[in-house]
Order: structure tokens, then C-alpha cells, then sequence
């Protein structure tokens, strides 16, 4: 298959762009700043050249969309707006044009659109969308209204009627690459300050590298899946809880507490914000399941055990 992954030099494109390329598929990334022949240039907002990859290609999965791990200041918060908004929009025109469009679309989304909660699971059946919360920071809200808008943007995209289209309400997906989600947080473990933020008992929910390729794989094959989908694995835990596994995985068995004003000037160092820490989001995968996907790291110490072990291995590799 010819596959195109607009904004697929980050974290997760590099996830994809590795499997996919391995399995033989021919996939095309378009990127602001190309380099090597399978990067084409675009700039995410208007027509042009790169166009030509999507007519006659299979599938478009468009990752585009600035780096949520910044601080939410309004400029930020803007610039993460239409980071993906944009290319959803464009990335709709393309596929509108192209003589011979994409049999899917997939568009990149969040699990954060769902509401901060303890009490149950958000599925896409029942879930809550977030945004109306009490007791929360105001801006929390506008995280919500960016997922909203990024997937209004593929459901009211030109006229593509040849062309399923499936919006990945993602978790954090975890690789053992270099500066992923799951380096930073190992770096905290290692350290001995990865204990319970505030308590710890906001939900964290994840998905394991191999799983999230793997479901795409699904989605792409499964021709009646059309709409949100969560890609997060089936066993969402506490933060104090998913820390204390990840120190196990690395073997370390201290890990510090720190209050919600210690975690405010930790964010602020690191050039984050405090959401990433302190939204619960308590997700689960009710259509994947429903479908009969089947997650190989459906819980998260057989998936942090793993990937450590990934990770000591790629630094082993390195060292020779």
C-alpha cells in the first residue's frame, strides 16, 4: 500500500513510518523541513505539490500538530489550535481533489477530549466530553476545544465520499525512543522522583508502541469502523500506580512524592504544564474491543517490562 503521513517526523509518525516501512509498505511523509527522499515538503495551510502524493495513495493518516508538551500559555494554546486544524482542513481539500483519493483517512486526535474524571471510564459510547468540569483550571477546557475542533475539521472536510474517515482518540503512546513520553518519564523514575503527584490519583491512560501500530493496521483493514476510536489500552491506573510499575520496570524503589505546587515549578522547568501531570484521564478502548481487537500489552507492568528491556537493549547497541 502507498501510505501518506502528514506531520509524520515526530514521535508517533516515526513509530509508524518504522513498522510500516518494514512491512514493505511504501510511505510518504510531508513535512515542513523534508529530508531524504520519502519526505516531501508542505507547509500544513495551503494546496500544493504535495498533493499529488494523496491522489492514488491508500491511506492519508495525518499526525499534524504542534507539540503539546510546551507551556499552555494563549499563544501556545492558539498555535496547538491551528497546528491541526489547518492540516485537517487541507489535508480534506486533498482528498477532495485527487482524481483517485485514499481509501481512509485516519486523523489524529485525543483521549484529552474526555472529561476529567475518578468515578468510570470514558468509552466512545458513554463517555464524557470534558470541558464543563468543576474544581479544574479554566484552560482546561481549551484542550478540549482543540481535539473538538481537530475532528470537526475531518467530519466536515470537502466532499469525500469514497473515503472512510476514523479520528484516533489517542493515549500517550510509549517507545522506548529517545525523547518520547515514556524517556521523560523514565528519567524521573531513574532519578527517584517518580512518586505520586498530588496524590496520585488521577487516571493516566497509555498505549503500548506495538499495539498502537497494531490497531492502526486494524482500522485500516476493518472497512465498517468509520468515526472516534480510542487507542488506549484496556487498563488505565492511577498515576501513583502506573509510577510505582514503571520504577519497578527499572528497578528503582524510591520514588518521591511531590504536591501540586511542586509539580507547577517542575512543569515550569521542564517547559511544560501541569495538565499533562494532573488531568485524570481515565480511557478505554470500548470499539476496538467491541470489533475484536486484541492488545498483546494490555496492562501496563508486562508493557513498562518491555519496553525498559527495549530500551536497555538500544542502549547496549550504541555502546559497541
Amino acid at each position: 500500500m502507498k501510505i501518506v503521513i502528514p506531520g509524520g517526523t515526530g514521535q508517533v509518525g516515526t513509530i509508524l513510518d518504522r513498522a510500516l516501512t518494514a512491512e514493505g509498505h511504501d510511505v510518504v511523509l510531508l513535512t515542513r523541513s523534508p529530508k531524504g527522499e520519502r519526505q516531501v515538503h508542505w507547509d500544513g495551510r495551503t494546496l500544493g505539490d504535495w498533493a499529488r502524493q494523496i491522489n492514488g495513495s491508500d491511506v492519508v493518516i495525518n499526525l499534524a500538530g504542534r507539540s503539546v508538551s510546551c507551556r499552555y500559555t494563549a499563544e501556545n494554546l492558539e498555535a496547538m489550535m491551528s497546528s491541526r486544524v489547518e492540516p485537517a482542513r487541507v489535508v480534506g481539500e486533498a482528498i477532495a481533489e485527487a482524481g483517485r483519493p485514499p481509501k481512509v483517512w485516519m486523523q489524529m486526535s485525543t483521549a484529552t477530549i474526555y472529561a476529567h474524571r475518578f468515578d468510570a471510564a470514558n468509552d466512545e459510547y458513554g463517555g464524557l466530553i470534558g470541558g464543563a468540569e468543576r474544581g479544574v483550571p479554566g484552560y482546561w477546557a481549551y484542550s478540549v476545544k482543540i481535539a473538538q475542533n481537530w475532528e470537526v475539521a475531518q467530519e466536515q472536510a470537502a466532499t469525500t465520499p469514497d473515503t472512510r474517515k476514523v479520528a484516533l482518540r489517542s493515549a500517550m503512546v510509549m517507545s522506548p525512543d529517545r525523547g518520547g513520553v515514556f524517556d521523560v518519564l523514565s528519567w524521573l523514575a531513574r532519578l527517584g522522583l517518580g512518586g505520586p503527584v498530588a496524590g496520585g490519583r488521577q487516571y493516566v491512560s497509555w498505549i503500548h508502541d506495538q499495539d498502537f501500530v497494531r490497531a492502526v493496521r486494524f482500522l485500516i483493514e476493518r472497512d465498517d469502523l468509520t468515526g472516534a476510536v480510542n487507542l488506549a489500552a484496556p487498563g488505565p491506573l492511577p498515576q501513583r500506580d502506573f509510577m510505582r510499575e514503571l520504577r519497578s520496570a527499572w528497578r528503582m524503589p524510591v520514588g518521591l512524592p511531590a504536591t501540586r505546587s511542586m509539580a507547577e515549578v517542575g512543569a515550569f522547568a521542564m517547559r511544560s504544564d501541569t495538565e499533562l501531570l494532573l488531568k485524570s484521564r481515565r480511557v478505554t478502548p470500548g470499539r476496538l474491543s467491541d470489533a475484536g481487537f486484541a492488545f498483546d500489552y494490555p496492562r501496563w507492568r508486562t508493557a513498562a517490562a518491555d519496553l525498559a528491556a527495549r530500551r536497555r537493549r538500544g542502549w547496549r547497541l550504541r555502546a559497541r
